[in-house]
């Protein structure tokens, strides 16, 4: 053999040795077998060794040392077990329909589909069904999912966008699970409430907590909410809030959520209290829309230059702009610059106050307003008729003919009628009025369109209808009137013409 391929053959059987040599030394120091150096000699299976281990028997407390919290979890389940069948989760489905231009200046219409989820309760036999108006807005398909599984179609049968709340109608026989509505006037602040609903999909889920607040308001013109820290999310929408005896307290309407893309719970929900939803039904299932008080007064809130300019030095109250021809504030005597202290005796601190308890008074009743007019204390009795979208705009008696403009000529003449945004939208950071029709003389066809949101008039900031109605009439009455407009996500500026000169 070739002595250099001998030496070589000699330095690899060294090598080796060394190499394993090396190993047994490390696996025997880490605890190792040996054997597992020799494969097939040892099975891994074989290295272990049972643990000897003892598990407790008994818990650490007995069911009668935490008795109280042993009823109140069997409490608890039980009313969650007596609530959840009544609740039930909505899927929507509909077509949303886009204009865009084209670089030619074109306009392109661009239709793709949009789904929506959210929660209702059952509130009658017949199988009606509660829950907000955002969760079903502009959908052509709705789907109920009943307690059993079973999803169903349900059809509208009414809707209230300013308190945010629509009935549907399951489109299946019963029998259905009812959830009785309590009195939400009783409601305290800090009582144990539950909110029941479909978050994210989810399903059926229950979240338990307190009433953190009540107569919170979140619009000019939303009725007063409560406000719980009971888990509110996306989903939830339309699901109820119960008590302790599983009635219905309130609607489960928004979040409060500093990220608006991704809106989660920050412990901050609110809920309509079931009162104003009960009248809302009933005006629903009786006669297919909502009934609203109205008085017809333009409002204005007492800060220090009203006060200064009436000579006013109280308080209490809201003072009166202007008041709309044949309106009950007429016939009762009320003029501008007066004062409401006081409806039916109860105090009014400001115009959204009053606002709220004419909305919420019933058609043809009297009321009392108690009035400060140039120093003197009045009351006057007026009788409360039914609100409509033409009373609070634009469909008024023609003005007689002289020198000024009346404003109830002006918003005739222009023709555009709005409404104030409901509670969901002002959650989502939109301010400003919705413009939900056009005269068809009116000047502002063709300027202005239907679903049009109008942010500001002449660049102030507009927060509520009555408040872009005196902007408007007092503006165009003299002068071109720019409205900075929101028309399918872009933003616009439109200048709507002055009201021709008389002759």
């Amino acid at each position: 053999m070739n002595p250099a391929f001998r030496r070589l053959l000699a330095l690899i059987v060294v090598f080796v040795t060394a190499f394993i040599a090396v190993w047994a030394l490390r696996t025997d120091h880490a605890g190792g077998d040996l054997r597992d150096l020799i494969p097939g000699l040892s099975q891994s299976g074989d290295r272990f060794r049972a643990e000897k281990f003892t598990l407790p028997d008994q818990p650490p407390l007995a069911l009668g040392d935490v008795e109280l919290l042993s009823r109140l979890n069997d409490e608890y389940a039980a009313l969650t077990r007596a609530v959840v069948p009544s609740v039930v989760s909505i899927d929507t489905a509909g077509v949303r329909t886009e204009r865009l231009l084209d670089v030619w200046g074109r306009t392109q219409v661009r239709r793709y589909p949009t789904q929506g989820q959210g929660s209702g309760v059952v509130v009658t036999k017949e199988g009606h069904v509660i829950t907000n108006h955002h969760v079903i807005a502009g959908q052509q398909q709705i789907q109920v999912t009943l307690h059993d599984g079973k999803a169903h179609p349900a059809h509208l049968i009414g809707e209230d966008t300013l308190l945010d709340i629509a009935v549907l109608k399951v489109d299946a026989e019963g029998p259905f699970a009812p959830l009785k509505f309590g009195d939400s006037s009783q409601a305290q602040v800090g009582q144990i409430v539950f909110a029941v609903g479909n978050p994210f999909g989810l399903g059926e889920t229950v979240t338990q907590g307190i009433i953190s607040a009540k107569e919170r308001s979140l619009s000019d013109n939303q009725r007063d909410l409560f406000q719980t820290d009971a888990a509110i999310n996306p989903g939830n929408s339309g699901g109820p809030l119960v008590n302790l005896r599983g009635e219905i307290i309130g609607i489960n309407v928004a979040i409060f959520s500093p990220d608006k893309a991704n809106p989660g719970f920050q412990g901050v929900g609110f809920s309509i209290p079931s009162n104003d939803v009960k009248d809302a039904l009933f005006q629903i299932l009786e006669r297919g829309r909502p009934i609203r008080g109205f008085l017809g007064v333009q409002m204005r809130d007492l800060d220090p230059a009203v006060r200064s300019a009436l000579g006013y030095e109280g308080k209490e109250g809201a003072a009166v702009l202007g008041i709309s021809p044949g309106s009950p504030a007429q016939a009762a005597g009320l003029k501008p610059w007066d004062v409401v202290r006081s409806l039916n005796g109860q105090v009014i601190r400001s115009a959204n106050q009053l606002f709220t308890l004419v909305q919420k008074t019933r058609i043809a009743d009297a009321v009392t307003l108690g009035v400060w007019r140039k120093g003197e204390s009045l009351e006057l009795k007026a009788t409360i008729t039914e609100s409509s979208a033409a009373a609070a705009s634009a469909k008024l008696p023609e003005a007689a003919q002289g020198r000024t403009r009346d404003p109830d000529e002006v918003l005739q003449t222009l023709g555009i009628e709005v409404r104030d945004l409901a509670v969901a939208e002002r959650m989502q950071g939109f301010r400003g009025v919705v413009v939900t029709g056009l005269t068809a003389t009116g000047l502002a066809v063709g300027h202005i369109q239907p679903g049009d949101l109008i942010l500001a008039v002449n660049a102030s900031r507009i927060g509520s209808a009555s408040e872009f109605f005196l902007h408007l009439a007092a503006s165009a009455a003299v002068q071109d009137t720019s409205l900075q407009v929101i028309r399918n996500g872009k933003a616009l500026r439109i200048t709507l013409p002055a009201l021709p000169g008389r002759d």
